[in-house]
């Protein structure tokens, strides 16, 4: 009898021993799978605007006289959907001038940051990049208000075969994308090169209105820009706004180069 009841006894000892021991792998465990994931705000802008077409043609016309293809010509992109340029070139005369608007979307990442703080860092070294193309010595920089959230120009004058290029170039951050906008011009033959000042009034004209097309892309609206573009909606400017818009906000910028002839940029 005694042995018959020592059995229960044993068994019951047995089953407190086990459950009361624990492995601290497994709270461990628990802990990693419950703790929260690491986030990152989402970026403003989601697509860009087709490059070719964030210039209506009466400002091609105007920056770009006699340009070759008024539509523009997209320049290769490994991704469209995130970095895209568009040339024109045409030669009026003695007078070349070529111009590029270039579009680069900058999506929010954890590992890398958010979509502003990627963009602000590639606008600073596209405003580096510009100060010192085609051996560009004494470039003159300067920030401008009143184009997206921030903008730089850089001013600078190179040569190319004898024929000297004077280049204004604007690199603009609206959220988390960079707008960057090179004007370029020069006199062939015994013609003078154009007017820094006219060239940087158009750079800054192109810049805003590219600005413009990205926020219309993403049904959003540009900082600080409202409708002072003059874009009429149909692919026209009214000058008497661009007027006003470039009194309000100071001249604009460029850079230089050659297209019409073997020897351009």
């Amino acid at each position: 009898m005694l042995a018959c009841a020592a059995v229960p006894a044993m068994l019951v000892a047995g089953c407190s021993s086990d459950s009361g021991d624990k492995d601290p792998k497994d709270d461990a465990s628990k802990s990693a799978t419950t703790s929260p994931s690491p986030t990152v705000a989402p970026a403003k802008f989601a697509k860009l605007p087709e490059v070719c077409k964030t210039l209506p043609k009466k400002m091609v016309d105007s920056l770009v006289p006699h340009a070759k293809d008024e539509k523009g010509k997209t320049l290769p992109s490994a991704n469209i959907n995130e970095s895209a340029s568009c040339l024109w070139s045409g030669l009026d005369g003695f007078q070349y001038r070529q111009l590029t608007v270039s579009l680069k979307l900058f999506p929010s990442d954890v590992g890398l940051g958010t979509g502003d703080k990627r963009a602000a860092a590639y606008a600073k070294q596209q405003v580096e990049k510009a100060g010192t193309a085609d051996g560009a010595k004494g470039a003159k920089t300067g920030a401008t208000s009143g184009i997206g959230d921030e903008a730089q120009t850089v001013a600078t004058t190179t040569k190319k075969d004898g024929d000297e290029f004077k280049n204004e170039t604007v690199v603009s951050r609206t959220a988390n994308v960079v707008v960057t906008v090179e004007y370029r011009g020069a006199g062939y033959e015994d013609a003078k090169p154009p007017k820094p000042e006219d060239l940087a009034k158009g750079a800054q004209k192109a810049t805003r209105e590219a600005v413009l097309k990205v926020a219309d892309a993403n049904g959003a609206v540009a900082p600080d820009e409202g409708a002072t573009s003059g874009d009429t909606g149909d692919g026209k400017t009214d000058e008497k706004a661009d007027e006003k818009a470039d009194d309000a906000k100071n001249g604009d910028k460029t850079d230089g180069g050659k297209g019409a002839r073997p020897a351009g940029n």
